[in-house]
């Protein structure tokens, strides 16, 4: 605790060390939104993709005293429009009982320095529409919904599929 009585929170960037907790939060995010059935990722799979020498997103943890309390994961796209780099927030999460310290407020900000710092356009993530307290938690930050976008994806076997039309395509022309 500090002089205060509040218990001491720092942020750092995540390392190949930190995979495990990485994994840990990944999973307990996905409980949180009822999708854990959707964790595939791995220890392994993770080192290589936020590690590796073609590393694709940053990784922030969070901690109060010497416990990991929280993580965001997110990287960087590019706006057309703006003609500059943006980030992405792929996920941020706090453990249940840690939420009300501050701790996401203070990651959030952390990310907009960051973003800002970079050059960055745009600072964007996605909410799930059920989860009110944090859709009110981003807008209390000054983060508008864009309700006029669909986010849409291709993942597994209609990815694979694409792939296969597109290759398919190209031997015809």
């Amino acid at each position: 605790m500090n002089a205060a009585g509040a218990a001491a929170f720092s942020l750092r960037v995540a390392t190949a060390a930190d995979a495990g907790i990485i994994l840990d939060f990944i999973r307990r995010l996905a409980e949180y939104e009822k999708l854990a059935h959707l964790v595939v990722a791995s220890e392994e799979l993770l080192c290589e993709e936020l590690f590796g020498p073609r590393a694709h997103a940053e990784v922030l943890l969070g901690f109060e005293q010497e416990q990991a309390v929280g993580f965001a994961v997110y990287f960087h796209n590019f706006s057309t429009f703006l003609g500059r780099k943006g980030i992405w927030l792929e996920d941020l999460f706090v453990l249940p009982e840690k939420r009300g310290c501050g701790y996401g407020k203070k990651m959030l900000l952390e990310l907009g320095r960051i973003a800002f710092e970079r050059g960055c356009g745009r600072f964007e993530w996605a909410v799930l529409d059920w989860n009110a307290p944090s859709i009110d938690f981003y807008k209390s930050l000054g983060a508008v919904a864009l309700d006029d976008w669909t986010i849409f994806r291709v993942t597994g076997g209609a990815l694979e599929d694409l792939a296969r039309r597109a290759g398919d395509q190209t031997e015809s022309t």
